[in-house]
């Protein structure tokens, strides 16, 4: 009788019905005992994959991924720039087909720093700024929900809604001024008449705001947003559940590093895949043309000239300027597009679900998923980045804390 209730005091997980057969069969009573050291190794292993106990201060998380965040971006900007001009060229048939081909193309005719890593620079700003201001909100909005009781999973993917909402004001104007800058290549460029002509981000961010207005930087918010919120979204839900799925089947938060690249890398890369349609529509609104005959051109912008289907088989002679237009200025804010003189699609709205609509009925499926294949490579290792990066400096900061907190519990 005593071990009985000694065994229910100290193993409230087991069966009082279990104990009371024991009791009466001694050999039962045996059986059941030596099976209690067992049950009780489970019990702590259980409490360590409680991934919510422990939480890291705020600044911790921020800065975290501020560094994980930047630094994926621009080890993958290269790809990225592959990526945004295949969404932006405005030929058909396209200049740049393949990723291997765009990629090579771009390099040797355009250079590394001014052709693959055009548009760095408002890269690296936005980038920071933005995932610090995205990963504090991230944070307090996910542990807000899950202590209010509400499901981790709809807690994660509403947390990455959130923490878009939030960076957005910041990462938009450079995603303008990166798209464009990434879209011209260098400048005076002979092999790729984009529209977009600027000396530097500065002199951009100048002309933009002085040609177009300040508003213009943030053209192409609302389908920045479009594509951010699902994927931002899609990306944490995936990662977070795959992350508990890991701690599960290892039986501790320390998953290892391979399991860590896996899941951080597979999320962005489905989340990637899926938002790819909003990615091309995004693109072709923050680089399409205003065709407003009355509009002022800025001597120091390139535009467009009805002959310019042919730059590509022969380039300017040197000292010549490009050929200009003076009726079609550069404005992402105009429905119209450079696509209407290559007999590609037109989108003629600013509406994200206009745009889709338009893209699929005159170029496909194909179309809307153009630039599908460098995006999925550039989510899957800039989220593997990211997010490994993330956990990594979490560990480090728990080892030098930048601030004293009592149970680390912010």
């Amino acid at each position: 009788m005593v071990l009985a209730r000694v065994a229910n005091l100290f193993s409230p997980g087991i069966p009082s019905s279990l104990v009371d057969d024991g009791r009466r069969g001694g050999g039962f009573a045996m059986e059941s005992m030596e099976s209690l050291p067992e049950i009780r190794e489970e019990t702590p292993v259980r409490e360590e994959v409680d991934h919510e106990a422990v939480r890291p201060p705020y600044i911790h998380a921020m800065l975290a991924g501020g560094i994980g965040g930047t630094t994926g971006d621009m080890l993958m900007h290269s790809l990225d720039t592959v990526k945004t001009r295949q969404q932006g060229d405005p030929h058909m048939p396209p200049k740049y087909t393949s990723m291997g081909n765009t990629y090579y193309t771009i390099w040797r005719q355009e250079g590394i720093r001014k052709g693959l890593y055009g548009g760095v620079q408002p890269a690296f700003l936005g980038s920071f700024s933005g995932t610090v201001l995205f990963f504090g909100a991230y944070e307090w909005s996910k542990r807000w929900m899950i202590d209010y009781g509400i499901t981790p999973s709809i807690s994660y993917f509403t947390a990455g809604l959130i923490a878009d909402l939030a960076a957005a004001p910041v990462y938009v104007p450079s995603e303008v001024l990166k798209t464009r800058l990434q879209l011209q290549g260098r400048y005076n460029n002979p092999f790729f008449n984009s529209g977009y002509n600027y000396l530097s981000t500065v002199h951009a961010a100048r002309t933009i705001a002085r040609i177009e207005g300040f508003g213009a930087l943030f053209y192409g918010y609302k389908a920045t947003l479009w594509r951010d919120l699902p994927f931002s979204a899609l990306q944490f839900a995936f990662y977070e559940e795959e992350r508990t799925i890991a701690k599960r089947y290892v039986g501790s938060n320390n998953i290892g590093l391979p399991l860590e690249i896996l899941t951080a890398a597979s999320a962005g890369g489905m989340a990637g895949v899926i938002t790819t349609p909003l990615d091309v529509v995004k693109t072709r609104i923050q680089t399409q043309v205003n065709g407003s005959p009355s509009a002022s051109v800025h001597p120091a912008t390139a535009t467009l000239s009805p002959s310019s289907s042919s730059r590509h088989s022969s380039a300017p002679k040197p000292g010549k300027p490009p050929p200009t237009q003076s009726n079609r200025p550069i404005s992402t804010s105009s429905p119209s597009t450079t696509l209407r003189a290559h007999s590609a699609a037109t989108l003629d709205t600013s509406s994200v679900i206009t745009g889709l609509r338009i893209i699929y009925k005159t170029e496909g499926i194909w179309g809307c998923f153009r630039g599908v294949g460098p995006r999925a490579v550039w989510t899957s290792v800039q989220s593997g980045t990211m997010l490994v990066l993330y956990q990594t400096l979490l560990k480090w900061f728990e080892q030098h804390p930048l601030v004293k907190i009592e149970n680390n519990a912010v």
